[in-house]
């Protein structure tokens, strides 16, 4: 059997990394977008290079704040081993996924980020991390926050993880494209 290579697969380099130049350029989401996108959305899941060679993809609950995404865990199990095992981490969002039966197609908008994990065990970036976190999803009990932060560093139970972020892509379907030509355009038949 012989193997038949694309040769049509280019890559950009950044830095120290090579990625993969997205195939389907023209549905590629700018840069803007993706950081609001991965700013807004309220879940995300972490890729990691898992136990005997096996990817393991988890949902966190994140935050994405100058430029890094930031989330806090427990102290062990398969995540924090597979990034003390391997640091390069993938991270993707999906933001919208509309199925359209009639179409057969899914109206999709979709962040993957590529970057470099570090764990977090200082008190300063456990209450960094913790803050932004208890922000994001509990702004309106700023003190228990504060109080279950300071709980969780005192009984040594909390890791944060920091990703720096090499490489981002978004994208979106060919019909998420349509309908913002329309809006843009103004819908057909309205005055």
């Amino acid at each position: 059997m012989q193997l038949q290579y694309n040769t049509a697969v280019y890559f950009e380099r950044k830095e120290n990394h090579m990625f993969r130049k997205m195939r389907r350029f023209r549905q590629q989401l700018d840069r803007s977008e993706c950081e609001q996108i991965l700013k807004t959305a309220t879940s995300g899941v972490l890729a990691v290079y898992g136990d005997d060679g096996y990817p393991y993809a988890v949902p966190v609950s994140h935050v994405y704040h100058d430029g890094k995404i930031y989330f806090h865990c427990a102290r062990q199990g398969h995540k924090i081993d597979a990034i003390r095992r391997c640091a390069k981490v993938s991270f993707c969002v999906i933001a919208q996924d509309r199925v359209m039966p009639r179409e057969r197609t899914t109206a999709y908008i979709s962040v993957i980020a590529f970057g470099t994990a570090r764990i977090i065990d200082d008190e300063p970036g456990l209450r960094k991390i913790a803050g932004l976190v208890g922000e994001k999803y509990s702004h309106d009990f700023p003190e228990e926050c504060r109080q279950e932060t300071e709980e969780v560093i005192a009984a040594n139970t909390m890791y944060g993880v920091e990703i720096t972020v090499d490489h981002m892509t978004g994208k979106c379907g060919l019909e998420v494209m349509k309908e913002r030509r329309e809006a843009q355009a103004g819908s057909p038949g309205v005055d």
